[in-house]
């Protein structure tokens, strides 16, 4: 399954991230605003909401967030603290101008959550039956997807960021050992975080051991730190979201491909990111496939080209001798490109232009691949020429093409010899059997 993020295009992928950049910059505006939180499950009834309340917003908690803003931006510019996260900066800072303050507006994680439990998690076995397992499979599959595609989406973002380049399957199997065992500790299943992923790689964090790090700290916080974590405010740990909802948007690829890519991409994109804000990601991502999908399908498509050959151009592939001999009727038709189920009317329509031909000789040189579709409508095709005395055969095959036309069993349908390695020994047939019809 880990192959399938290959198949998500680049103009779904962005649309994506810079949707959830979206998401998490206004999904931030209550915090860094101390605002109320707006009701509503839609975003557009969010956003309205705290379009409507910017005249409330609290100064404090406002000041405290632009403080927040420029550590988080400013700290890697100043000489001496270029390695130094700004975000760590920002939250040392303002949780210990917080604790000594005690600003009684602006909102903290003890203020907002409580006092964050101490000790880790006691393990316990979740109460299993047959019938409850029956129950929870569809709704195990629907969260393992939309895990599974959001984890994979998380590393593309990482890897254009960071220059890696990460295992899809190796993802999966780490993200389903996790969430097999995380239940028996209290949890929930987990996905890859888009945000605190691009956060860690805007500050250094590029390695597994990352990870790692993460996870010690989260213990040590539990453990040892939860009594000083009360202290944060919301409205620094929105700053920080600020810079890395901007940073995952990546505004100046997005205009670029706006000003640059293909109009069909364009509208990929677009639509991509308009339902991952206004609909949800799970939706975004199937649609955004499906258009791209769609998309690639009429390009190949069009790419189906079917063309009689000239004389001219049969004087290059067959010998004088063989042209001359070729009666008026004969037409060699050249086709080029995949023969697949969205590409087979371009041969049909060539084919019932034709007036009245005596044999018909089908060069696939330049055909990579046919599909079962492709396959029925030649025979079919072939059949109901033959049916109206249409002497019809084949020529130019590679090895598995015509191994896939003999499978079909055409020669057998037709009674006699139907598939060539050259035009030149197809035309000779032809020549010849048109030659005894017309003894006859």
């Amino acid at each position: 399954m880990g192959m399938v993020i290959k198949f998500i295009p680049v103009p779904v992928i962005v649309g994506f991230t810079a949707g959830i950049g979206i998401i998490i910059w206004v999904g931030q505006w209550k915090d860094f605003l101390g605002l109320s939180a707006p009701d509503g499950d839609y975003f557009h009834q969010q956003l309205w909401q705290l379009l409507t309340s910017l005249a409330t917003l609290d100064l404090t908690t406002t000041t405290v967030a632009l403080i927040s803003l420029v550590l988080v931006i400013g700290t890697s510019k100043v000489r001496g603290f270029t390695r130094v996260p700004g975000p760590l900066v920002a939250l040392v800072v303002l949780s210990v101008v917080q604790a000594l303050f005690n600003f009684e507006t602006v909102a903290t994680i003890g203020s907002a959550f409580g006092e964050i439990p101490r000790g880790l998690p006691a393990f316990s076995v979740p109460e299993l039956s047959v019938a409850r397992m029956l129950d929870l499979v569809g709704p195990a599959f629907a969260i393992a997807m939309l895990g599974a595609i959001e984890s994979l989406l998380s590393a593309v973002v990482a890897d254009g960021m960071s220059g890696t380049r990460h295992n899809s399957n190796q993802e999966l199997i780490g993200q389903g050992l996790a969430n097999i065992l995380t239940p028996l500790f209290g949890g929930i299943a987990a996905t890859g975080a888009i945000a605190r992923t691009a956060t860690n790689i805007r500050n250094g964090g590029t390695s597994p051991l990352a990870g790692i790090v993460h996870v010690i700290t989260l213990i040590l916080v539990l453990v040892l730190l939860a009594p000083l974590a009360v202290h944060i405010p919301l409205a620094t740990l929105a700053a920080i979201l600020f810079v890395v909802a901007w940073n995952m948007s990546q505004p100046k690829l997005v205009f670029r491909l706006l000003r640059q890519a293909p109009r069909a991409d364009v509208l990929i994109l677009l639509v991509t990111l308009a339902l991952t804000v206004f609909v949800n990601l799970v939706v975004a991502v199937n649609i955004g496939v499906v258009l791209a999908m769609l998309h690639f399908l009429k390009r190949m498509s069009d790419s189906v080209k079917v063309e009689a050959l000239a004389k001219s151009q049969l004087q290059r592939m067959v010998s004088a001798e063989t042209l001359d001999a070729t009666p008026d009727g004969v037409i060699v038709l050249s086709v080029e490109g995949p023969f697949f189920y969205a590409g087979v009317d371009t041969l049909e329509r060539a084919v019932e232009a034709l007036s009245s031909p005596k044999a018909l000789v089908l060069s696939l040189r330049y055909v990579p691949l046919i599909d079962g579709t492709g396959l029925q409508t030649l025979e079919k095709m072939v059949l109901s020429l033959h049916a109206k005395g249409v002497y019809v055969v084949f020529c130019d095959l590679n090895p598995r093409f015509k191994a896939k036309l003999a499978r079909v069993g055409l020669q057998r349908s037709l009674g006699y010899q139907a598939l060539f390695d050259d035009v030149e020994t197809a035309l000779n047939t032809v020549n010849k059997k048109l030659k005894e019809q017309s003894t006859r």
